[in-house]
């Protein structure tokens, strides 16, 4: 039997209360601030979703690094172990990890290398402001928003400063190239290919 479920406005929220609700739903804490993810994700936004992972998982095949889809939990910050005090957890679309001792069963402790989130109406606000601003605060070196519908790709840089620079706004067309990961270039005209009119 688990907790009760999450109550939104002013309620605080920890890992330890998000481990045990007990119920379908996928959520988000972010400054211990919950998020309901539901509605389930639109045909685009999985058409989008598995054509990257797609791409990313086949660059990747016997390297170091891996590829996780959603539904992955990420808490932050890496350096605070108590889940009583964890108040970060995040599901990111696609996530990249390099460094598998950041890597339990519950999921991912810390930054990601490069982390995909592909924008949905009940999420794209988050996506764009809230968890931009998480994922450049916890040092994620490299952040995309996808938009599916509008077929736009923008592209966050963690510089030198630990912070992101001027976003790059890209057509979804073409190739783009993953800065994190050498070598590998993300082809959007297979990637979108498959999103028909319906």
């Amino acid at each position: 039997m688990g907790l009760p479920l999450p109550k939104p406005n002013n309620e605080r929220y920890t890992y330890t209360d998000y481990l045990n609700w007990n119920d379908d739903h996928s959520w988000e804490l972010i400054e211990g601030v919950v998020y309901d993810m539901s509605p389930a994700p639109s045909y685009e936004h999985q058409i989008t979703s598995g054509g990257l992972s797609a791409q990313i998982w086949m660059f990747l095949k016997n390297k170091k690094c891996k590829v996780i889809s959603a539904p992955f939990d990420v808490t932050f910050p890496e350096s605070v172990k108590d889940n009583n005090k964890i108040i970060n957890v995040v599901q990111p679309d696609i996530s990249v990890i390099c460094d598998f001792s950041k890597i339990d069963k519950k999921g991912c402790h810390g930054a990601p290398d490069f982390i995909i989130e592909i924008l949905s109406p009940s999420t794209g606000f988050k996506d764009i402001t809230i968890k931009k601003k998480l994922y450049e605060k916890n040092g994620v070196k490299e952040y995309w928003i996808i938009d599916p519908l509008h077929k736009l790709i923008t592209v966050q840089i963690l510089g030198d400063d630990n912070k992101y620079g001027v976003s790059k706004v890209y057509e979804g067309k073409g190739m783009i190239e993953v800065i994190t990961l050498p070598e590998l270039v993300i082809n959007f005209d297979d990637v979108f290919a498959s999103i028909k009119e319906y």
